[in-house]
């Protein structure tokens, strides 16, 4: 976990605002695949990629917040 430590909250927001919504319209990219995956049609392994790409600054994102806020008390 040291890796997560190591960076900054302010970056994984940031990376999680520009990367993980982009690109905006018509909508985010990430609710598109999110949208695909609950509806069985994420089947192309693009989509897939798109989904862990869009996917991977929330992830770390959420991980840090519960790392940072919840385990440390």
């Amino acid at each position: 976990m040291a890796f997560l430590d190591s960076i900054p909250l302010q970056i994984l927001v940031i990376a999680s605002l520009t990367l993980g919504l982009a690109p905006f319209a018509p909508e985010p990219h990430i609710w598109e695949k999110l949208k695909m995956l609950v509806a069985g049609e994420l089947v192309k392994p693009i989509d897939i990629f798109d989904l862990v790409l869009h996917g991977t600054p929330w992830v770390l994102l959420a991980a840090k917040l519960v790392r940072e806020f919840v385990l440390k008390r």
